[in-house]
């Protein structure tokens, strides 16, 4: 970088931001050896004196680098060509009627509260609510570093068994959701997309509302017929934004199958299953007891509301330790 034709070459910008990348782990590391350098000389004080207030202090600190420890090692797993990249959420309901609709929604808030929690931000981008309840399918961005990396590991089916708050004789059901996670790519990305292969049809928004959603046919539906994807988008201002961003995400579904083509990990990378019994990734139970547990990686917890609540460090990092065996 400090040869002066430097920022005349085309790579410039590419070798730049994977300096400040590698800049970043290497002052994070730093970071954790000071602390760990300053935990050890507590420990030496208290062991000859006991001291309440500095023994909380140690404790409080040991449990802030532990966390960071586990931070670190995430992103050492995160070596994937878009790991680092943005992400493409989509979330749908699937086979239990209501029950499913309701259980789409209650995920897209739990991935929510993890990205708020996280620092990420969001915006949706298509959003189809049922009249009598819960939602269809969301399909929204989550902007940060390795927001793509992290969120992989959702992709599947999740479900949910809980007593129905719409059965009025309060029985026992079992509702199933989607969720599929694409990387937000860079727009010289080379995946090709023929508009031979493409239908587009144009709808009027329906969405979740805002001053974006209005009441001509601006939302595009655009179908890739060789492959089957749908994308949609109505939260454009014009059916051309819209056109252009559902393009976008179609790029990043068909980035998707070629890793898998190339990788052949079909079931780990675009769950394809039915979205029902037998094929989920995952399992929220609510009653007649309370667990939630990954059955990729046999992680668990009773705490199923702090994960509802966005509470999913221990199963990403667990999917991601499991993804590299």
């Amino acid at each position: 970088m400090a040869l002066p034709d430097f920022w005349g070459r085309q790579d410039a910008q590419k070798v730049s931001s994977e300096l400040a990348v590698m800049e970043d782990k290497l002052s994070g590391w730093e970071s954790l050896e000071s602390e760990f350098g300053e935990l050890e000389v507590l420990a030496e004080i208290l062991s000859d004196e006991r001291d309440e207030d500095l023994e909380r202090e140690f404790f409080a600190r040991c449990k802030d680098i532990e966390d960071a420890v586990d931070r670190r090692s995430m992103e050492l797993l995160l070596d994937g060509q878009y790991d680092r990249s943005n992400a493409i959420v989509t979330v749908h309901a699937g086979s239990g009627g209501l029950d499913s609709q309701d259980w789409a929604e209650i995920l897209y808030r739990m991935y929510l509260r993890w990205c708020e929690k996280e620092g990420y931000k969001t915006k949706v981008l298509d959003y189809q609510r049922d009249e009598e309840g819960g939602i269809k399918t969301v399909t929204f961005t989550v902007d940060g570093p390795f927001a793509y990396g992290y969120l992989q590991s959702e992709v599947g089916v999740h479900r949910l068994v809980r007593i129905s708050p719409f059965d009025t004789a309060k029985r026992r059901h079992t509702s199933f959701a989607s969720v599929d996670v694409v990387p937000d790519l860079p727009e010289d990305a080379e995946i090709e997309i023929r508009t031979e292969d493409l239908r587009i049809d144009t709808f009027r928004s329906s969405g979740a509302g805002g001053q974006h959603v209005n009441m001509t046919d601006s939302a595009v539906r655009i179908t890739h017929l060789p492959t089957g994807i749908v994308v949609s988008c109505q939260n454009e201002r014009s059916q051309h934004m819209n056109k252009a961003v559902a393009i976008h995400v179609l790029k990043g579904k068909l980035y998707e199958l070629s890793v898998i083509a190339r990788q052949d990990e079909l079931n780990s990378l675009h769950d394809k299953k039915e979205i029902s019994w037998g094929s989920q990734i995952r399992s929220y139970v609510l009653h007649p007891y309370t667990l939630v547990k990954d059955h990729r990686t046999g992680v668990e917890t009773g705490n199923s509301s702090s994960v509802l609540d966005g509470d999913l460090e221990r199963f990403l990092l667990a999917y991601l330790r499991w993804k590299k065996r």
